[in-house]
């Protein structure tokens, strides 16, 4: 198990504070994976890692890393990574989990690194942006996050923490695929899941060679 990122978030940092608490004394973590995460999980992928964000007691790093491949795990909360670190080392996977402990406005995966790119329960039009640019070829996108219906019930909650109409699809780069978009009205939430397109090796060497002779 290695970790990293200690000390980029400050100690006043609200999120932290906020989410601290809840996972602090007295929360029993199920550590089952998200429904998304599962079903990315099951469809094809490339060879490579994945990176959970906000990701808190993931239960889907976990199952990620029983499938053998190498996880970052991001959360701005240092005690929903330790919750997630123990029971890696309680399943024998701590040696494919990297624990980064980041506020994610301000850390960001390599691009095109990752398999799948996780991101469940958190928005910020910005690092989704990034973690689009994470993703490889023929690799994934899953995404979860509220929609704007979620403030006629919790008027305090920021615009900016929910899906405007056509988010997070809208927002793909080119050369994505939306595999779905769906809402999920019980809970106020909308889910993608969409696939970057796999450029055959060479593909690149062959439109430059294409212009050059036109």
């Amino acid at each position: 198990m290695s970790a990293e990122g200690s000390g980029l978030v400050p100690g006043d940092h609200p999120d932290r504070i906020r989410w601290n608490a809840k996972y602090g004394t007295g929360f029993v973590p199920s550590f089952r994976p998200h429904p998304l995460a599962a079903r990315a999980l099951a469809l094809g992928l490339p060879d490579g890692p994945v990176a959970d964000l906000a990701c808190g007691p993931s239960g889907a790093a976990l199952l990620a890393a029983e499938q053998g491949r190498p996880v970052t795990a991001v959360d701005v909360s240092e005690v929903a990574l330790d919750l997630l670190g123990a029971e890696a080392g309680r399943r024998g996977l701590g040696h494919l989990i990297t624990l980064v402990h980041a506020d994610l406005s301000g850390w960001a995966p390599a691009p095109r690194s990752s398999a799948l790119v996780l991101g469940i329960g958190f928005w910020d039009a910005a690092v989704f942006r990034a973690a689009a640019a994470a993703v490889a070829d023929g690799g994934l996108l899953a995404w979860e996050a509220l929609t704007a219906e979620a403030r006629r019930t919790h008027v305090s909650l920021p615009p900016e923490w929910c899906l405007a109409p056509g988010e997070p699809a809208s927002l793909l780069p080119p050369g994505f695929d939306v595999l779905d978009q769906s809402e999920i009205p019980a809970r106020n939430r909308r889910q993608m899941l969409a696939r970057r397109d796999h450029v055959p090796k060479g593909a690149g060497n062959d439109i430059q060679r294409h212009m050059i002779m036109d």
